[in-house]
């Protein structure tokens, strides 16, 4: 296994929208507001469109759904707006836990959370706070045409 690197998203972000969950059986109403905040906020053209959103909704519920099933409840989602990029924020409260990427055989069941994101999105880190761990992974802002 290998350790996620440390990395605090880009300093200066403005938050657009928050979601806390605290059960997977909230992911489903995650992603349908996620999907309204970007494509009313046009950082993603309409799904129909763009392929981006997908990745953008792949990613959120993998890492929420490492929170809730690694962490500590209720896990905290944040959007946000950074220069050039949006940046999915994912906050839980175990602070005895590190984001880990496994190494993965084919045949595994799981597992492969961390390295989606890091493969569909910019960039990808980790960073604690006093009273949480936040894995985030940014993503071109990009206008609907």
């Amino acid at each position: 296994m290998t350790t996620l690197s440390v990395s605090p998203p880009p300093p200066v972000t403005t938050e657009l929208r928050r979601w806390v969950i605290a059960d997977v059986a909230e992911l489903h109403g995650l992603r349908r507001a996620l999907l309204d905040a970007l494509t009313t906020r046009h950082l993603v053209a309409a799904p129909a469109l763009d392929d981006r959103a997908d990745r953008v909704l792949l990613v959120a519920s993998e890492l929420a759904t490492n929170a809730l099933v690694h962490g500590l409840p209720p896990s905290v989602v944040r959007l946000l707006l950074a220069d050039g990029c949006f940046v999915l924020d994912i906050a839980d409260h175990d602070m005895q836990a590190f984001p880990q990427l496994r190494d993965v055989e084919p045949l595994d069941s799981g597992g492969r959370g961390l390295h989606l994101a890091r493969q569909l999105s910019l960039e990808v880190g980790w960073y604690a706070t006093e009273d949480a761990k936040h894995i985030w992974a940014s993503f071109p802002a990009v206008t609907a045409a």
